[in-house]
């Protein structure tokens, strides 16, 4: 038997006790649990699907005869780390594990893990490295997510050893201090889809009560910690122009540039992935949906900053990229980024602000206090938040989440044969409607006579959403409803200008009971001015990040007859 099945075996319940030196795995045997181990999640490590133990029984299954069924049955039923007698190692010879040539270890709770064979496949790429030697407690109190039990048991699997007393006594206290102890109160009506870092969406029917949505129920969408951000001495960084680097005051950005005022809307990328979980499993938080929500933005025009920079034709014929980063910050200082094109940074029809007011009112904490970038039309990523550092490039964000995040694959893309580098980051959204009124699995009388159904519809782009269709049995007959895009009770606004309608319309239709029906299949689907039309299925635009979720909405109403009726 190999040196690779030796170690396995020894991680068995009621097997062979062997050396308490570790043993290396063998090649075949790693790229086997490296295959089978296989997974992705949302930003720097979320991992929202559950993991069983298959992989395990795979890995038993190369070796062979009564050792083999011995082992998938030990490896089905315990816990390494519970059963196994571990080799004991000191926090120097862990350290000598800091790289893939010498094997990637790291130690969490005095036990010590060989992570080699994940490297290549953690959700937050090779930024894992940078615990390679030391504990994993300080990066998982920034990226909470990790402390679930599915997680805990993905590591155990990867177990060598113990820490040994000495060094575990010695070894520095971990800080576990929570970085996300400052956040800031959030209003309790929003739906939580992940505490830390927070993300949360509001019940829908709130959606449609308001055409500009109040900003404690706007959706709140964070990859880190809320930074704080002292206005008096915040910074505003811009690089990469022929005038040289250019730094702005809060107050000079508020004073030096007129006041531009835009009504947009934001819209999460993995809006309704919940309705792609449904159809297969994805990789990322569970949004219903909320994530999307209409504000009126206040701030200076990027273009008029980009031009007191220095901007001119000849940065556009070296330049292609406008990059954002923002103040928000792991552990190891990398903050969150990403970028859109120069073309949309600098175009007068483009929109995009540097916004330092939202609804009115100064910025709140959790969208981007003091100043964010909002770029209508555009996925809600790119509106990087709490706004330090902006660089004209003639290349794209290097950000995780402009690399190898955000972007859309076929439905036969897997998380084995998944190449990031091989497709266009998301930038503007296609055409989206859904139903916030009635809610699926609602109940109506027969005595109401009639039903009223109210949703959202958007398109990114700025193209201009021009019909909704509703249909109350299916898709086999359908209404056309009615739109508005402005306060009730107010005047209409003006139609936008082609191309810059970046603000949602809601949408709502009254329709009689049909005769008989016991059942309501509620469907919406939009238009906007390009005949962009939303797809009746989510099967065929199923993707591993669940991301670009804009298929018809569904939802089915019961009608419930009148007693004196039955």
């Amino acid at each position: 038997m190999n040196s690779g099945a030796m170690l396995l075996l020894r991680r068995c319940c009621g097997l062979t006790r062997l050396s308490t030196r570790r043993l290396p795995v063998a090649p075949a045997v790693a790229s086997c649990a490296v295959h089978l181990r296989s997974i992705s999640g949302e930003d720097q490590g979320s991992y929202q699907q559950a993991h069983g133990p298959s992989w395990r029984h795979t890995a038993a299954g190369l070796l062979a005869g009564t050792a083999a069924a011995a082992l998938a049955y030990g490896l089905h039923h315990h816990k390494a780390e519970q059963e196994a007698a571990f080799p004991i190692f000191s926090q120097e010879e862990v350290t000598r594990h800091r790289s893939l040539e010498d094997g990637v270890w790291v130690t969490y709770k005095g036990g010590v893990y060989d992570i080699t064979a994940f490297v290549a496949i953690h959700p937050g790429g090779d930024k894992i490295l940078l615990a390679a030697g030391g504990a994993l407690e300080p990066f998982w109190a920034l990226y909470a997510v990790h402390n679930q039990e599915h997680v805990l048991e993905m590591l155990s699997a990867y177990k060598v050893g113990e820490l040994n007393a000495e060094d575990l006594k010695k070894q520095k206290p971990i800080q576990t201090s929570d970085p996300y102890s400052s956040d800031p109160e959030r209003h309790p009506v929003l739906r939580i889809n992940n505490l830390k870092p927070f993300n949360a969406e509001p019940p829908p029917e709130i959606l449609s009560d308001s055409f500009t949505t109040p900003s404690a129920f706007f959706f709140k969408r964070n990859h880190l910690p809320v930074p704080q951000v002292d206005p008096a001495s915040y910074q505003l960084q811009v690089e990469g122009l022929p005038g040289g680097p250019l730094t702005l005051s809060l107050e000079e950005l508020k004073t030096r540039f007129p006041k531009h005022t835009v009504t947009a809307t934001l819209q999460c990328a993995g809006n309704r992935r919940s309705e792609m979980n449904k159809v297969k499993q994805v990789k990322g938080l569970n949004w219903g949906i909320a994530a999307i929500s209409n504000a009126t933005w206040s701030g200076a025009r990027l273009r008029d900053v980009l031009l007191a920079a220095g901007y001119g034709p000849d940065v556009a014929r070296r330049a292609c990229h406008v990059q954002f980063e923002g103040l928000d910050k792991d552990v190891t200082g990398t903050t969150y980024g990403a970028s859109i094109p120069l073309n949309k940074a600098v175009s007068e029809e483009g929109d995009v602000l540097l916004a330092y007011e939202m609804n009115g009112a100064d910025l709140p904490a959790d969208h981007g206090y003091p100043v964010r970038v909002v770029v209508p039309g555009v996925v809600g990523a790119r509106n990087v938040k709490w706004l330090g550092r902006i660089i004209v490039s003639a290349d794209e964000s290097s950000s995780h989440w402009q690399q190898n995040d955000y972007k859309g694959f076929s439905p036969g893309t897997d998380w084995d044969t998944v190449n990031f580098k091989s497709a266009p980051a998301i930038q503007e959204l296609p055409v989206q409607s859904a139903i916030t009124t009635p809610a699926d699995g609602a109940v109506v009388d027969r005595s109401s006579g009639e039903l009223t159904v109210k949703g959202y519809a958007w398109s990114g782009g700025g193209r201009e959403v021009v019909r909704v269709d509703v249909s109350l049995d299916g898709g086999e007959t359908w209404q056309v409803a009615q739109m508005r895009s402005s306060e009730k009770g107010q005047a209409p606004e003006a139609a936008p200008p082609p191309g810059r309608a970046w603000a949602w319309k809601l949408w709502e239709i009254t329709a009689p009971l049909p005769p008989g029906a016991k059942e309501l299949k509620i469907v919406c689907k939009a238009v906007d001015n390009s005949y962009n039309m939303q797809p009746d299925t989510v099967a065929p635009i199923w993707n591993l990040r669940g991301v670009l979720s804009n298929a018809w909405h569904r939802v089915n109403v019961n009608i419930r007859e009148d007693e004196s009726e039955e």
